[in-house]
């Protein structure tokens, strides 16, 4: 059984723990039992979650990964970019304190090979959660390669046939590589290299302007290179209001970063050692030239090899199809995560993971449209979002009512110097129920909870005024966005006959 086909560099004491937890060299897949309960088919978050929870249930449970164990979230994703992200804030910290001493010493440069080193070293010790040995010792049987259906109830895996009553896809996803002339000759990074870096590039160019590619543009920023960001759109964060879009723009081009939209790339080529992106912008013919071109277009999921029309598992180019219940096409198979999900998250993909499992063992009738999936965009500030906005309630029909509060009137924001964004909340016109909402703050995704209890709940909006935030702090925007909705329903009759009632009293 070969290693995974993954980079993992540099072949430091970080990576080679990494990978003795999440693909350990000299693994021997365990003999097959006769029959399983559940085989699930990929080791990321959502297949972890099932399996895990499966084992501890009493359940005979086989789980294939074909990589490392983790998936794209503790090896290429959530994990190494959050690392990289805290050490970025620290970049830009020390030279926002140069505001606060009479004799500034010169700007800070850091160490990027610490930096990746510490990335190396923090995910090499969470990967133990997600490991090998740890999902074995729970009690399932962990089987390392690629899957194949040979039936609708049996997987084959380096030669071993395992037969099973319900099965879990949950395979994931990987990025998409856009077909751009000269491209793939020049050569170019994805949220699975780049985090082998050891060396600052110099230059980079970040085509993609979604969450990740925004996210990471504005790191290596801070970290020292200089930036361009590409996208073909007319703004950045397309699935988000407007505003915020404008906001975070504002706030890349105060830190430095070259933001070019509606760039039409046309193609890339090498020249004197440099990476040039050649692009139409306006019907102007420009380029941008860096040392590295970061590619973050969106991302593709990983049927292949999979040989799912043997199982009788119908799949298009956005994944497998499931029902409400997660069901494939075939009853006894079901897929969680970003497999077959709109939503590429951790979280999400954890919280389908048990929806899959409580349908497909426990005879449950769980529904994923029932889930109240956040997101968190990693930026500074941060873009926190839960539900419907302004504008897509307005395409369902839905009649809402919206309410704003800028953090430049929030106390603890102010004490912070964080005035940069917003709360925002939108209910229902009739029922005033919460249906959607975004927050725009340093700490958005800390304080974003809140508002997903509330939705889970159907609470009305007033129900935010009655929570007790410690002062000062930021979330406390929350409470005053639900008296805001107070406010709004004292009509001006209300007010005149209050104060008849009171000129009365006294």
């Amino acid at each position: 059984m070969g290693l995974p086909n993954t980079p993992l560099a540099p072949d430091d004491v970080h990576n080679r723990e990494l990978l003795r937890n999440t693909h350990p060299p000299a693994w021997i897949n365990p003999q097959p039992h006769e029959v399983y309960n559940l085989v699930v088919l990929g080791g990321g978050t959502a297949g972890l979650v099932a399996a895990a929870v499966a084992a501890v249930l009493g359940a005979r449970v086989a789980l294939i990964e074909k990589h490392l164990m983790g998936g794209d979230c503790l090896n290429f994703g959530c994990v190494p970019s959050k690392a990289l992200i805290k050490t970025s804030r620290a970049a830009y910290a020390l030279r926002e304190a140069c505001e606060y001493v009479s004799n500034p010493p010169g700007v800070a440069r850091m160490d990027f090979s610490k930096v990746m080193e510490r990335m190396r070293r923090l995910r090499a010790e969470i990967s133990s959660h997600d490991s090998v040995q740890r999902i074995s010792s729970l009690g399932a049987q962990v089987f390392l390669g690629p899957a194949r259906f040979t039936s609708r109830n049996t997987v084959e895996v380096e030669g071993l046939r395992l037969k099973f009553k319900k099965a879990i896809i949950a395979t994931g996803g990987r990025p998409a590589h856009p077909d751009i002339p000269g491209l793939s000759e020049t050569g170019f990074l994805t949220n699975e290299t780049v985090f082998s870096l050891t060396e600052l590039p110099e230059r980079l160019v970040v085509l993609g302007a979604g969450p990740a590619g925004c996210e990471l543009a504005q790191a290596f920023q801070r970290l020292g290179s200089e930036v361009t960001l590409l996208t073909r759109g007319p703004r950045i964060l397309p699935r988000e209001d407007p505003d915020v879009s404008s906001l975070l723009a504002e706030r890349f081009g105060r830190e430095g970063i070259r933001l070019l939209v509606e760039a039409n790339i046309s193609r890339v080529e090498r020249l004197d050692g440099d990476k040039v992106v050649h692009f139409i912008r306006r019907s102007s013919a420009e380029k941008a030239i860096g040392t590295e071109i970061l590619v973050s277009v969106g991302r593709l999921p990983n049927t292949e090899g999979l040989h799912l029309e043997s199982a009788g598992v119908e799949y298009d180019a956005q994944g497998v199809r499931v029902d409400d219940r997660l069901r494939t096409t075939n009853p006894n198979v079901y897929a969680a995560g970003d497999i077959c999900s709109p939503f590429k998250f951790t979280h999400a993909a954890e919280a389908m993971a048990r929806i899959a499992l409580q349908n497909a063992l426990l005879f449950g009738q769980k529904r994923a449209s029932s889930l109240v999936n956040p997101w968190t965009t990693y930026t500074d500030p941060e873009v926190a979002r839960v539900g419907l906005t302004e504008q897509e309630a307005q395409k369902r029909g839905r009649r809402v009512d919206t309410f704003t509060l800028p953090m430049s009137d929030v106390d603890r924001a102010i004490l912070d110097g964080e005035t940069d964004g917003f709360a925002r909340v939108h209910c229902d016109a009739k029922t005033k129920r919460i249906v959607g909402a975004t927050l725009v703050s340093r700490h958005a995704g800390e304080s974003i909870g809140e508002l997903v209890l509330a939705m889970n709940r159907g609470l009305r909006i007033e129900t935010l005024s009655g929570v007790i935030h410690p002062y000062p702090t930021q979330a406390e925007a929350i409470k005053r966005l639900g008296d805001a909705s107070q406010q709004a329903r004292l009509k001006p009759w209300m007010r005149r006959w209050l104060e008849r009632f009171f000129r009365y009293r006294r």
